[in-house]
């Protein structure tokens, strides 16, 4: 790891500057100030995020370091407040693109509850700096954002309760995609709340342009459309911007400022680009910030080293990232299939999501049955389930499994309407995340809200433990009806191996939804796992054995159906403990005890899961919930 002595940029070059929104007009003094307070956060911004993607963390520049005017400027308003100056304005930058989480710890530093030494560490394990802002586990952080386009239902509260005050809430053309946007508006316009919305409307996303696949969508026209007044210009134009600001904050009830500008302005080889969304490379941050004059800031991002890989594991080999081969399994099945068939019969929806779920390579391969839905992810699941309404049509559906959540109600509805949806939601569990809790996938649970109504649900929900399992999965349920959901990790999961070091899911592999399967057997007990968690499980088992503990290991890929044949073997079992990546209050674990008692099962039992909220890093977060083969192994020598 890199270290330095200072920061290589000299805070002391930062100049709080309060400014009185009712006097519109700069001073060149005062512009002055402002704008090399602009420059200077701009500055810093690329460089620690820079130093993540360095050491291999990422960590999103683009939306902070555009944003940084609006944020100046504002903060000159609460500066004046705080001088008893009028209007008086919240001193808190709600913000609900969380991926601006940059934004929030230059301002923790800016105002002294930060040292700037931190920044250093962005986004590394137990640095407490996680990719989205979370209240009170960052010094400074004062309130946590969740996932994109969240904040405003919740500013409109905050609004309620301080109705003598101005709040901030700073969005964007993408966050405002989503529909709970629309019913903030609604309420902001009924109430009159002070609420002032600063957009950045830099027509970027994570999966390109909106103006090119969403050509009706205008987030100014939606804006008016709600009732809300709007006020469009160029951030990047300062005074204008300064006075289409003073404006917003000096009259009452909720004003929208819509700034326009290209993404990452100003920096070469990333401007207009939607590649600036994510972190800037560090070589392109060196360059940026040489031209700067910011030499000592380069000099140290040269010497930064990537951080080290998460071990190996004992009783697995290479492996494959599921979340990327979904799309390229799906292109084989969809290359089998007649053009005109595949037309009328299946669709595949995207949330904005496309590389991170592997629906890219379907939309470059397939474009003919690829929708691109923007970032709207109940109401694009609701239209794949529209799809799949008729008997032998697929809806096919993309998404972040934290994003599963939000979708119960949809689920409800396209289970009652008998719909037939393949659903990937990539992301699951907390391995690799470094976004951290709000990002967790630990409740996929909530997908299977069917009653048992004597069989005729026939929701599903998978969770293969290897590349080889994923593809025999997916052929296998890919024409079958109802709803069918198939989840994988952010991170690679490494081939299993069997005692002789074969891939357990070879060629000749058939899965068979509803059959739990032996991975070891064992006289001691068994562990009970799926997903991320086996191959982790598997190094324990090993382990284990080696040290006298003979302890088998179930791989249970189909989550939601429980395997009477297995269900008999572990309850003549003397102990069983469940390891999942999921919420230890809502996974497989706290149904799993009870059914093993229908079976007349006398033994031991326990059940371990992500128990506690993330501390950042990547693949640390599964240790950290006590699910790397210590964890497990360590929870099984006390059950027995």
């Amino acid at each position: 790891m890199s270290s330095a002595d200072t920061f290589p940029i000299d805070f002391s070059e930062f100049q709080p500057l309060p400014l009185d929104p009712n006097k519109p007009e700069l001073t060149a003094e005062q512009r002055e100030t402002l704008q090399a307070n602009i420059n200077f956060c701009r500055d810093v911004i690329v460089f620690f995020t820079a130093i993540a993607d360095a050491k291999g963390l990422g960590g999103h520049t683009g939306g902070p370091f555009d944003t940084v005017p609006e944020v100046m400027i504002a903060y000159s308003f609460m500066l004046h407040a705080q001088e008893n100056g009028k209007p008086d304005v919240l001193p808190i930058f709600f913000d609900e693109a969380g991926h601006r989480v940059a934004t929030q710890y230059l301002m923790a530093v800016i105002e002294g509850n930060l040292p700037v030494e931190k920044l250093f560490h962005y986004r590394e394990f137990e640095a407490h700096l996680p990719g989205h802002p979370e209240r009170d586990f960052t010094p400074g952080v004062k309130f946590s954002s969740g996932r994109l386009g969240h904040m405003w239902p919740f500013v409109n509260g905050v609004a309620i309760a301080n109705p003598d005050k101005a709040v901030f809430m700073f969005g964007s053309d993408g966050s405002q995609m989503e529909g709970n946007d629309a019913e903030a508006a609604r309420l902001a316009v009924a109430q009159n709340l002070n609420v002032k919305l600063v957009i950045d409307d830099n027509d970027v996303t994570i999966a390109g342009f909106p103006s090119d696949y969403l050509p009706g969508f205008d987030v100014t026209k939606t804006l008016e459309g709600h009732g809300i007044k709007t006020d469009v210009g160029d951030g990047e134009d300062l005074d204008a911007l300064y006075a289409r600001m003073c404006k917003v904050v000096t009259n009452q009830g909720p004003l929208a400022l819509i700034n326009k500008r290209k993404m990452c302005p100003g920096i070469d080889g990333l401007e207009g680009s939607n590649h600036g969304h994510d972190v800037i490379k560090t070589a392109v941050a060196i360059k940026h910030l040489r031209s700067r004059g910011r030499d000592a800031a380069a000099d140290y991002l040269e010497s930064v080293e990537k951080l080290p890989g998460g071990p190996k594991y004992q009783g697995s080999q290479g492996g494959g990232k599921n979340r990327a081969l979904f799309g390229k399994f799906m292109n084989e099945i969809l290359a089998a299939m007649p053009e005109a068939e595949r037309v009328e019969k299946v669709r595949v929806f995207d949330c904005d999501l496309e590389g991170s779920c592997g629906l890219d390579s379907i939309r470059k391969e397939h474009p003919e049955v690829f929708v691109r839905g923007g970032i709207m992810e109940r109401g694009n699941f609701s239209a794949a389930a529209g799809f799949g309404y008729e008997e032998g049509k697929q809806g096919v559906y993309a998404t972040f499994s934290a994003f599963l959540e939000m979708l119960v109600s949809e689920i409800t509805m396209a289970r009652l309407n008998k719909s037939n949806v393949l659903a990937h939601f990539s992301h699951s569990g907390c391995d690799d995340m470094a976004d951290n809790t709000c990002h967790f996938g630990i409740n996929n649970f909530f997908a299977a809200n069917g009653l048992p109504d004597d069989g005729k649900d026939n929701t599903r929900l998978y969770f293969p433990a290897d590349q080889h399992q994923f593809k025999a999965c997916l052929n296998r349920i890919f024409n079958e009806a109802g709803l069918r959901f198939i989840f994988s990790t952010r991170s690679a999961v490494p081939d299993l191996l069997d005692d002789n070091g074969k891939e357990i899911y070879g060629s000749d592999y058939e899965f068979v939804p509803g059959r739990d399967e032996v991975i070891r057997e064992g006289s001691a007990g068994y562990i009970v796992s799926f997903g991320e968690t086996v191959y982790r499980a598997l190094d324990a088992v090993i382990s284990l054995k080696e040290s006298g503990v003979d302890v088998g290991l179930i791989n249970k890929p189909t989550l939601n159906v429980f395997d009477p044949e297995m269900m008999k073997k572990l309850a003549a079992a003397p102990a069983v403990l469940v390891a999942e990546g999921f919420n230890v209050n809502t996974g497989l674990g706290v149904r799993f005890g009870s059914e093993l008692l229908k079976y007349g099962f006398q033994g031991k039992y326990n059940h371990i899961g992500t128990n506690k909220e993330g501390s950042g890093g990547l693949w640390q977060q599964m240790g950290y919930q006590g699910l790397d083969p210590e964890g497990i192994a360590k929870s099984i020598r006390e059950l027995l």
